[in-house]
């Protein structure tokens, strides 16, 4: 009976629960996509391809997952939605099919100081919790472990009411935490230098201050002249003990001056409040110097950068205390906590080894828990994300990867392509934004956008298949099997640049001779220790620029023409052309229109539910004053121009009424970087990591850099864009620059006139130079993993 029961089921219809197995979107029209319809097959491996600024990321980042994350916060109630970020609906008119989404895209972390790569991925909870059941001595709960927790204690009297009578009575208490109390859990402390801060010579009043904004004109004079503490009129160097720390060290004391009340402090713990408490990269560039100048971070003399209190170093496991834990590399602190037999923290055991070995599988085995989130390359970030999602039980979720191969040397690439597919296999629904071929060759169904960028793209070219795409006419199609050849010939350098006993990190005293007057490859699989030779013996020389992955900080506010300075030559030749002052021509400025603010948009805040942001009807989303509009330049209006595309407003300023050789230049370098398609005042958080990356590029050639140093600039380039990076490079050598590119893109390595690899692998089984030469000298060789990979990849 029972089997009679089983072939009924068998020959049954199918479900109509299993009929949805599409992810239908209609009318997308998120930035530049132009009413986009497709349907996406569920529980596949969907590669979404195209150029740069094509409509990738607004289609997969801005429709499909931004709607799922908002359909998901509105099953919370009212209370707790007012308490999350609030997301607005996507421009699309129909969203069907969706399934949860878990978004692992390039945001870096944050740069907190206190945010470490255990902090970031639980792995430190479990370690401390592991730390205050078996660490001997015991010395507390799991924040007696924890360096972002002071020790704190305090008693005292509390009134109490009880039955109808007040009682007092006395309490204490204590926190126990691993805090160091020297540095405050930071790792290291800073010495302000006094020679930057005043010259001694000269007494307050002649300008001894050499401290940016601290001029005695303004209100720190009349302080300084009022307080009483010193005498201005006397040289710095003649004041007494005093007098000197009163200048220097004095806590926040009222005084009272010319009748006004007023705070006096010591330039220190001014400058610290000021200053040394924010993100050194978020301050403006003359403080930025300043600080840079003035104030070194030298390692905590107490716990040796360890962050950790003495009585958190002294609780060991095995001879081992939670310090040297977090700073084994991965790969060894996974073998340790295997070898770790305890039946009461089984479970715990058995949780952090599994976080520890995803670590190690996903290529991030070399790292450390104690490494500072902040430092972690775009890439390593993303991967560092995903390890939370290994060995999930959720099935039938859509996970969202953007450039899950950015940072990964070829060798790397084929493990992060297995882990996509074990998602896929789980029975997951993996949407993918990817560039390299070697990713979009294991995609079910490929996506291709554009067919150009911004307002030239927002298109599907294509939909199906790898070999659809591959015999298809797109640029993507085209360009698919595209294969670099080694140069016959190389450059002869001018001179050389030499490194020797750099030991950053896990470098082993490498001594090297970087040729000048070449292009130069720096290679090696993830965690060789690239960036730590750039980074410490290279960047900081006279004369090198680097042009890192560090995000550009601006607001919506900020756009191309304000970051590069391109704004600066078309507001003064608006005004001289107009008569009028160059003040009225920015929109941040007093050419705003007065009912935005000049930010375009009217934000109306609706509590707990998305806000609402309305186009301005007084300026039509223009952002200017409306009076501004009737100035022109070359037959246009400010408005116009700033619509304009960087090519668009190349030509506009490179010939006729309107020519501008300043604006022109900046445009030139813009175009050069493959940019010509954005608009010159677009929003810069609307773009892409590898624009953003380009963009400053652009903007840092214009220094007068003799060494330009480029950190992986085919991050989010098509494979069509590759080779005008390639002519770009070329064009800087050309013009008597050195460049050293870090990159594991195949292209550019066949193209270099020298490669410098370093492994064999990462960790402590990296830090070495394994190959100096010529690309055609490493392919012959084979002897590394770099070169073996360009072997495969030139066809020799």
């Amino acid at each position: 009976m029972s089997k009679a029961m089983r072939t009924d089921t068998q020959s049954a219809e199918p479900h109509v629960a299993d009929s949805h197995d599409l992810i239908r979107v209609h009318g997308a029209r998120a930035n530049n996509l132009k009413d986009v319809n497709i349907e996406l097959p569920k529980r596949r491996l969907t590669v979404f391809t195209g150029v740069s600024g094509s409509g990738k990321s607004s289609l997969v980042f801005a429709t499909i997952a931004a709607e799922s994350q908002r359909m998901i916060n509105e099953t919370y109630s009212a209370f707790v939605q007012g308490f999350m970020p609030t997301l607005a609906r996507p421009e699309v008119d129909v969203l069907d099919g969706l399934t949860t989404a878990i978004i692992v895209d390039q945001q870096r972390m944050g740069s907190d100081p206190r945010s470490t790569v255990g902090t970031a991925t639980d792995a430190n909870a479990m370690l401390r919790i592991l730390f205050s059941r078996l660490g001997r001595p015991h010395i507390g709960s799991p924040q007696a472990f924890s360096f972002n927790v002071a020790s704190i204690s305090g008693a005292g009297a509390v009134t109490i009411e009880r039955g109808g009578k007040t009682v007092k009575e006395r309490r204490s208490f204590a926190i126990t935490g691993g805090m160091c109390p020297r540095c405050e859990g930071r790792g290291s402390v800073n010495d302000i230098d006094l020679s930057a801060l005043y010259d001694d010579s000269k007494s307050l009043n002649e300008g001894a201050l050499t401290i940016p904004g601290y001029s005695m004109e303004g209100w720190y004079g009349r302080i300084f002249r009022g307080c009483g503490f010193f005498d201005p009129d006397k040289p710095i160097a003649k004041f007494t003990k005093r007098e000197l720390n009163d200048l220097l060290h004095k806590e926040p004391t009222k005084i009272k001056v010319e009748g006004i009340n007023l705070t006096y402090s010591g330039l220190i713990p001014t400058i610290q409040k000021s200053y040394l408490s924010k993100d050194v990269d978020a301050l403006q560039p003359h403080i930025r110097a300043f600080v840079e100048r003035a104030v070194t971070f030298t390692t905590c003399p107490e716990c040796g950068g360890t962050r950790l209190s003495e009585a958190a170093r002294s609780s060991k496991i095995k001879k081992v205390n939670i310090a040297e834990a977090c700073a084994m590399q991965i790969s060894d602190l996974a073998a340790w906590v295997r070898d770790l037999d305890e039946p009461s923290v089984a479970p715990l055991l058995t949780t952090l080894r599994h976080t520890l070995d995803s670590f190690v599988e996903i290529g991030l085995g070399y790292l450390s828990l104690d490494r500072p989130a902040g430092t972690l390359s775009g890439g390593e970030a993303q991967r560092t994300k995903m390890i939370r999602h290994l060995g999930s039980s959720l099935t039938d979720v859509t996970y969202v990867f953007d450039e899950p191969t950015i940072g990964l040397h070829p060798h790397d690439i084929q493990r992060m392509n297995e882990l996509l597919l074990q998602l896929r296999n789980k029975g997951n629904t993996v949407l993918v934004v990817e560039h390299k071929p070697e990713t979009i060759g294991i995609a079910d169904h490929v996506v291709d956008l554009g067919p150009g960028a911004g307002s030239a793209g927002g298109t599907i070219c294509f939909e199906g298949t790898v070999e659809g795409l591959r015999s298809s006419d797109t640029i993507t199609g085209r360009h698919l099997d595209d294969r670099a050849t080694l140069k016959p010939s190389v450059r002869t350098p001018s001179g050389a640049l030499e490194v020797r006993g750099a030991n950053m990190h896990n470098l082993r005293d490498v001594d090297v001779d970087i040729p000048l007057g070449v292009l130069v490859v720096l290679t090696g699989v993830a965690g060789s220790g690239k960036s730590s030779l750039i980074r410490g013996s290279v960047s900081g020389r006279d004369g090198v620029v680097s042009v890192d992955q560090a995000p550009i900080r601006g607001s919506r506010r900020s756009n191309p023409a304000t970051y590069t300075g391109l704004l600066e030559p078309i507001r003064k030749a608006f005004a001289k052309a107009n008569g009028v002052k160059p003040a009225l021509f920015s929109a941040n400025s007093e050419g705003a229109c007065p009912t935005c603010k000049g930010a375009g948009v009217i934000y109306t805040d609706l509590a707990m539910m998305a806000g609402i942001a309305s186009t301005c009807e007084e300026c039509e989303g223009k952002r200017f004053d409306s009076l501004v509009l009737e100035y022109q330049f070359g037959g246009r209006d400010i408005s116009e121009v700033l619509a304009m595309s960087v090519a668009e407003a190349e030509e506009f300023f490179g010939a006729g009424e309107a020519r501008t050789p300043a604006a022109h230049k900046i445009l030139e370098r813009l175009n050069d970087v493959g940019l010509g398609y954005l608009t010159i005042g677009q929003p810069l958080t609307t773009l892409s990591g590898g624009e953003r990356q380009r963009l400053k590029l652009a903007t840092q050639m214009a220094d007068k850099g003799v060494v330009y140093v480029l950190d992986e600039p085919t991050t989010g380039l098509h494979l069509a864009d590759v080779e005008k990076l390639l002519g770009l490079l070329d064009r800087l050598v050309e013009s008597g620059k050195s460049v050293i590119v870090v990159e594991h893109h195949q292209a550019v390595m066949a193209h270099a006139d020298w490669v410098i690899d370093l492994g064999p692998g990462a960790g402590h089984d990296g830090g070495r130079v394994v190959f100096e030469g010529t690309p055609a000298d490493l392919v012959a060789a084979r002897s590394t993993l770099t070169g073996e990979h360009l072997a495969a990849y030139v066809g020799t």
